[in-house]
C-alpha cells in the first residue's frame, strides 16, 4: 500500500557491509537520519580481509559471544559469481582500467572491496559512519508501547566507552558469514589436535607437510581443499554422501594423489585419529571445518519476540520484518543463494519508505499468516529448517522487487547466474578464468540499459583507498 505522508526518522544501521551501506543510502535519500555502527576501521564488512589471525585472541572454533575477528575472507578467495551480476541498480561492478585494479570476471576479494569503497564514496555514506564502534545492545525502550511508538536504544563501545543512543529504527545488516556453524562429532571436545573452523584459515603455509581432515565440500572447502594439495601432506576430504558431488570436484580428485575423498566422520580420539562411518581411519594433524555459518545477533534483545533456532531467524515476514515490531526494526541480508546486492537494494528501498510512511505493510495478523504458509511449504517439500533462508529463486527476488516498484531482474543476469554454477560443476579448477559459452550473454548484457548509462569516466575514476 502507498501513503502520501512523509515522515523523517532517526534510524540506526548496524553494519557497514554491503547491505548496510545500501540501506543508508536508500534511508537518507528518503530523508532520514541516518547513523551507522561499524565495528572496524573501514566499509565493506565481510570483505574487508583481516590476514592476521591470532587464535588466542579468539576461539579457532568460534565458540566466543562476540567474535573479534568478523571476515571470513582468505587470502586467495576469488569471487564464485561473475562481476556483471553482482553490482547495484545504480553502480555497475565494472572493470576499473587503472590502479592496479583485478580485472578479471571473477576477481579477487579485494576488488569487490574497493567497488563498495567506491559506491561509499561516490554517495558520500562515510559521514553517516562511525566506525571502530561495536553495538553491545539494542533492547526496546519502555516495552511494550504500541509499534507505533517504539523506540530504541542502542549501546555501543568505543575503546572502552561506552555510548547509548535512541532510536526511532534499527535496521540490522551486520551479516551472515562470520559465526561458524560446527557438526556434533563424538570426541570433538576432547580431541587433543588442532581444530579451527575455515572463519579463521586465510593461507596454506601454517599446514605444511601436514595430514589435514577437511570437513565439508561447500564452496570453501573445495577451495581449500585443492589450496593444501601442494603444502599439505595429505588431506581427506570429509563429505555428507560421497555419490553426490559434482563432476568437477571428481575431477579435481582424480587429478591429485593425496587428496582423498570420505563419507562423514564418526568419532574422533585423543591419540588423533579420526574414524570415518566406513570405518576408514587416518592419524590427522589438524581438522578444518568448512561447515558454514549460523546467524546471530548477540546484541539483540526482543524480548523473545525474534529468536534464531536452528537457523531461522524469525518470525520475520518477507525475511525482513518482524511483524509485532516492524517496521520499527528490520533484517537486510537473510536470504542465502540469491543475487545478493539488486536485492539488498530492493529491500532498503522498502525499508526506507516505509518509514516515511510512504508505504504500508499488511496487518501483523496476515504478516504471521504469510510466515505460517511460507514454514508450511518450506516443511511440505521436506526442507530442513536450517535452510529456511536458502532460497535459491529467481522468481522470488522479482515478487519482492513488486512490493515496491523495484526492476526485476534482467533475463541476462539470471542466465549469467546459472552459467557460472553449471561450468563450477563440471570444471571447478578452471571456471573462473573459462567461460567462451558466456560471449553472447556478455554482448546482451553489455548492451543493456545497466552498462550503457555509463560515461568514460566510470572506467577511469578509482577509490583512493
Amino acid at each position: 500500500m502507498v501513503s502520501e505522508t512523509n515522515t523523517s526518522k532517526k534510524v540506526c544501521v548496524i553494519g557497514a557491509g554491503p547491505g548496510g551501506l545500501v540501506a543508508a543510502r536508500e534511508l537518507r535519500k528518503e530523508g532520514h537520519n541516518v547513523e551507522v555502527l561499524e565495528q572496524n576501521h573501514d566499509v565493506g564488512g565481510q570483505w574487508l580481509y583481516e590476514p592476521k589471525v591470532d587464535q588466542n585472541d579468539q576461539n579457532p572454533l568460534g565458540k566466543d559471544r562476540f567474535l573479534k575477528i568478523h571476515s571470513s575472507i582468505y587470502e586467495s578467495l576469488r569471487l564464485t559469481s561473475p562481476r556483471e551480476i553482482m553490482g547495484f541498480s545504480d553502480f555497475q561492478f565494472i572493470v576499473k582500467e587503472c590502479c592496479s585494479r583485478d580485472m578479471r570476471r571473477f576477481p579477487g576479494h579485494r576488488e569487490l572491496l574497493m567497488y563498495l569503497q567506491d559506491f561509499c564514496d561516490k554517495f558520500g555514506l562515510r559521514e553517516m559512519i562511525r566506525f571502530n564502534t561495536r553495538v553491545e545492545c539494542v533492547e526496546m525502550l519502555d516495552y511494550p508501547v504500541p509499534v507505533n511508538d517504539l523506540k530504541w536504544v542502542v549501546k555501543s563501545k568505543v575503546q572502552k566507552k561506552v555510548v547509548e543512543q535512541v532510536f526511532d529504527a534499527v535496521v540490522v545488516a551486520n551479516g551472515h558469514y562470520s559465526q561458524p556453524r560446527l557438526p556434533k562429532i563424538k570426541g570433538m571436545d576432547s580431541w587433543r589436535r588442532k581444530q579451527l573452523h575455515s572463519h579463521i584459515y586465510r593461507v596454506p603455509e601454517p599446514f605444511i607437510n601436514e595430514v589435514v581432515v577437511v570437513v565439508g565440500n561447500s564452496l570453501s572447502g573445495q577451495d581449500i581443499s585443492m589450496e593444501l594439495v601442494n603444502i599439505a601432506k595429505e588431506i581427506h576430504l570429509s563429505v555428507k554422501s560421497i555419490t553426490n558431488i559434482s563432476e568437477g570436484l571428481s575431477k579435481v580428485i582424480s587429478k591429485y594423489d593425496n587428496l582423498h575423498l570420505h563419507p562423514q566422520i564418526d568419532s574422533l580420539h585423543e591419540d588423533g585419529h579420526v574414524v570415518f562411518t566406513d570405518d576408514f581411519m587416518v592419524i590427522a594433524d589438524t581438522i578444518i571445518y568448512c561447515t558454514g555459518y549460523s546467524y546471530s545477533f548477540p546484541f539483540l534483545d526482543t524480548k523473545g519476540i525474534v529468536v534464531v533456532d536452528d537457523d531461522r531467524v524469525g518470525p520475520l515476514y518477507e525475511h525482513t520484518f518482524p511483524p509485532s515490531l516492524a517496521p520499527s526494526l528490520s533484517f537486510v541480508g537473510i536470504p542465502r543463494k540469491l543475487i545478493g546486492f539488486p536485492f539488498f537494494e530492493s529491500q532498503a528501498k522498502w525499508i526506507a519508505q516505509l518509514l516515511s510512511g510512504k508505504r504500508r505493510l499488511p496487518s501483523c495478523d496476515e504478516m504471521m499468516q504469510s510466515i505460517n504458509e511460507f514454514y508450511h511449504s518450506r516443511d511440505i517439500a521436506g526442507i530442513p529448517k536450517h535452510n529456511t533462508h536458502d532460497l535459491a529463486c529467481f522468481e522470488y527476488c522479482d515478487k519482492y522487487a513488486d512490493y515496491i516498484g523495484f526492476p526485476h531482474l534482467e533475463e541476462w543476469r539470471k542466465e549469467l547466474c546459472l552459467s557460472a554454477l553449471r561450468n563450477s560443476e563440471f570444471n571447478l579448477e578452471t571456471y573462473r578464468d573459462s567461460y567462451e559459452e558466456d560471449e553472447e550473454l556478455l554482448n546482451v548484457a553489455h548492451n543493456s540499459s545497466h552498462f550503457t548509462q555509463l560515461g568514460p569516466q566510470d572506467f577511469t575514476k578509482c577509490s583512493t583507498h
